[in-house]
């Protein structure tokens, strides 16, 4: 089994690093508590199918659909409070907010949450809040046993 912090294969041990229980080599295992070796699993046959699904390379790339809020948000925000003939501090008790949030959202000192971002939507009728579709580049081969935490992050950006 190898070590999910540096990769390495070989004798692992169960360790408590910062709080998390990790499979670790001899090496990684100073920086937490041992809590016990972890023993090699036994290997099974395994049919031919099986593991021509595992050594194929992964075809599908997912893309994956987020929020985003909208570079211009804090003229929205101005434009809409001011089409409805608003002060600062009237719009803040329509929306039971401090006057203070509103006067750094529209400063853009502020960046909303998208909850927030969603309550001005609603209230003013501006569009805030923007789908956006990241898509991913890479193929990962699914030929690897196990990822360490390098890999993760590896993938991550």
């Amino acid at each position: 089994m190898p070590c999910e912090m540096c990769g390495a294969q070989g004798n692992t041990f169960k360790a408590n690093i910062e709080g998390a229980e990790l499979v670790v080599c001899q090496g990684c295992a100073k920086y937490g508590k041992i809590i016990s070796r972890v023993r090699a699993p036994v290997k099974e046959k395994k049919s031919v199918r099986r593991q021509e699904s595992v050594t194929k390379p992964i075809e599908k790339l997912r893309n994956e659909i987020i929020q985003v809020i909208a570079d211009d948000f804090s003229d929205k925000i101005k434009k809409g409070r001011e089409k409805l003939g608003l002060k600062q501090k009237e719009l803040a008790l329509k929306l039971a907010e401090k006057e203070s949030l509103i006067h750094n959202v529209e400063s853009g000192k502020f960046i909303p949450s998208i909850n927030l971002a969603r309550k001005f939507e609603r209230f003013l009728k501006v569009k805030i809040v923007e789908q956006h579709e990241e898509t991913r580049d890479k193929k990962y081969n699914a030929s690897k046993v196990a990822l360490t935490i390098g890999d993760m992050l590896t993938i991550k950006k």
